[in-house]
């Protein structure tokens, strides 16, 4: 139900079909500042990353990104939009942190759980506060290690079914990263986002 990190290597010459270098991550926003803040970063980003202006179910996506709280529970902001959704996916992403993280997931870990319909089929949760309903300082940290712990899952981590998390994940939805009970601004979240994908997907 849940990935785990790993090792990716490409078998040459297996015949099988190249793995992108990155995902396509779409970043949404249902608000005009949000949607003004993502398209203030994009272009640094390259062509793999686009803005959305509307709901993050409106994307086809393979994985959607919750920035949820560590202790799993979906009943505020984006999170209960999800939680209405797909029935089963607060449970799943319990089950997960209580089975892989003691029952609290660190701000900076990520779960990849299955949100139990056929699109979306996975959903990530990337804590960006400990309690749910946190308020976050304006000096917050924690949509950058939220964003930068979405990209390592989907660069090395491993779903329990035994595939690269990249090989069955193209296409990422992005929300505000604590934009809303957070109360982090739209500018402090995509600059923030934007530095964890350089730092993951950069060219070495």
């Amino acid at each position: 139900m849940t990935a785990e990190s790993g090792t990716h290597t490409t078998r040459k010459g297996s015949g099988e079909q190249a793995i992108p270098r990155t995902p396509e991550l779409v970043l949404c926003a249902v608000d005009e500042p949000l949607a003004q803040a993502w398209q203030a970063v994009l272009r640094p980003l390259g062509g793999s990353v686009r803005v959305h202006r509307g709901s993050v179910l409106d994307v086809p996506a393979q994985a959607v990104v919750s920035p949820a709280n560590s202790y799993g529970w979906m009943r505020g902001g984006i999170d209960a939009v999800y939680a209405r959704a797909f029935p089963e996916v607060e449970q799943n992403v319990r089950s997960a942190v209580l089975a892989y993280h003691g029952g609290e997931l660190p701000i900076g870990e990520a779960v990849v759980v299955p949100t139990g319909e056929p699109s979306p089929a996975w959903l990530i949760s990337a804590p960006t506060m400990r309690e749910p309903g946190e308020l976050l300082p304006a000096d917050t940290v924690h949509p950058y290690l939220a964003a930068r712990a979405v990209f390592l899952q989907w660069r090395d981590g491993r779903l329990e079914q035994g595939f690269d998390v990249r090989r069955v994940v193209d296409t990422i939805a992005m929300p505000g990263l604590g934009t809303g009970v957070g109360g982090v601004s739209p500018e402090t979240c995509a600059r923030q986002v934007a530095a964890a994908w350089e730092e993951v997907f950069a060219t070495r």
